[in-house]
């Protein structure tokens, strides 16, 4: 195994890797203390995107951890991003399937929100067809969002996912993510979705952009093969990958791509940055 050293910047994953929900992981307080005694900096990039900024930074501080919104990048936001270099905001209209996470990004950079359909709209109605479908992970999904999802994509509209994770890591097991969500809008209308979460190189080289971090000095943390080890890979950075996720050790082994490091969780990884 490489050497853990040559480390000067971090690009971080949540979901699995500081927490399972609500719970906090053993040892989160003593390794952003040590991110912080060792000048080291960070960007929390996760591929959940039903969190704002402000309420990641809320999340953490409940848990101990002082961060700044500057340090957070979600994949809803990384999305807006993508779409504000491609699309004139102030001519887009964008449906979205997700919380205010996803939808708050979108808004301060000039794209129009539309509503859901009703089952007596007219369907040519221009104030109420969108450009854009952006679907991230909603814990309020309903027919009616699925179904005036499908209804734009089927006319027409970019349809974007903020992230392709199939499932996700909660104090209760493994449920859903927005993985699960965009096959069903896929079966629904025969479209594939544009990706721009983890695996995809997208998300990470934003975070490289916003460390001014140079990649070869650069780690990416995180505890799912295809999505945060994967992306690392495609981005052309070194990862690390905990065990206090979801994948596993068999998963690694099966795999035609590897981390650079493995460790069972961030203790091991703050004791590592400590040596």
């Amino acid at each position: 195994m490489e050497p853990f050293t040559n480390i000067r910047a971090l690009i971080i994953d949540m979901d699995g890797v500081l927490w399972h929900g609500e719970q906090p992981m053993p040892g989160l307080t003593d390794f952003f203390q040590t991110l912080r005694d060792q000048q080291i900096p960070f960007i929390l990039a996760t591929n959940n995107a039903s969190l704002t900024q402000e309420q990641y930074v809320t999340k953490l501080a409940l848990m101990g951890v002082e961060v700044t919104r500057d340090e957070i990048l979600t994949s809803s936001m990384a999305t807006a991003l993508y779409l504000n270099e491609h699309n004139n905001p102030t001519n887009s209209r964008v449906f979205v399937i997700g919380e205010d996470g996803a939808r708050q990004p979108l808004i301060e950079r000039g794209f129009t929100l539309t509503g859901l359909y009703e089952l007596n709209d007219d369907k040519t109605n221009p104030n109420k067809g969108a450009d854009i479908v952006v679907c991230g992970m909603d814990k309020t999904l309903s027919w009616d969002k699925l179904a005036t999802a499908t209804l734009n994509i089927r006319a027409g509209a970019q349809f974007i996912g903020t992230n392709a994770d199939t499932t996700l890591p909660t104090e209760r097991g493994l449920t859903h993510g927005n993985g699960a969500i965009l096959a069903a809008l896929t079966a629904a209308t025969g479209v594939t979705p544009t990706i721009i979460g983890k695996p995809e190189p997208i998300i990470y080289q934003q975070a490289l952009t916003l460390l001014g971090a140079d990649p070869a000095q650069t780690v990416a943390i995180g505890d799912r093969l295809e999505t945060d080890i994967l992306g690392a890979v495609r981005t052309g950075i070194r990862s690390l990958m905990v065990l206090s996720g979801v994948s596993t050790e068999e998963d690694i082994t099966a795999a035609d791509y590897q981390p650079t490091w493995v460790m069972p969780d961030i203790r091991a990884v703050t004791q590592a940055l400590k040596n």
